[in-house]
């Protein structure tokens, strides 16, 4: 497979977790750290990370929204349940 075509399928996949993600938000972070050993957190660090390895300047803020689809504070006020339960 050409690369290319490979990073094509990567990034459809990677949009597609991450829309999946979106849509359950009933699937709580400590969960997904306990049961995947990561969570949105987690992949938004990693989207940042990527993006000042190619010379771009994304916040956190900024880069947990893109995974969040929403300010990270508004998802916690409307998703997270239980006691802070913040992997940072």
């Amino acid at each position: 497979m050409p690369d290319a075509q490979r990073t094509e399928l990567e990034a459809a996949a990677f949009r597609r977790l991450v829309s999946h993600l979106q849509e359950h938000t009933e699937v709580q972070n400590i969960d997904l750290m306990n049961l995947a050993g990561f969570c949105r957190n987690c992949l938004s660090k990693w989207y940042r990370a990527e993006a000042q390895e190619r010379g771009l300047e994304l916040s956190d803020p900024e880069a947990r929204e893109i995974i969040y689809g929403m300010p990270y504070e508004e998802w916690k006020s409307k998703y997270q349940s239980g006691p802070k339960q913040d992997h940072k």
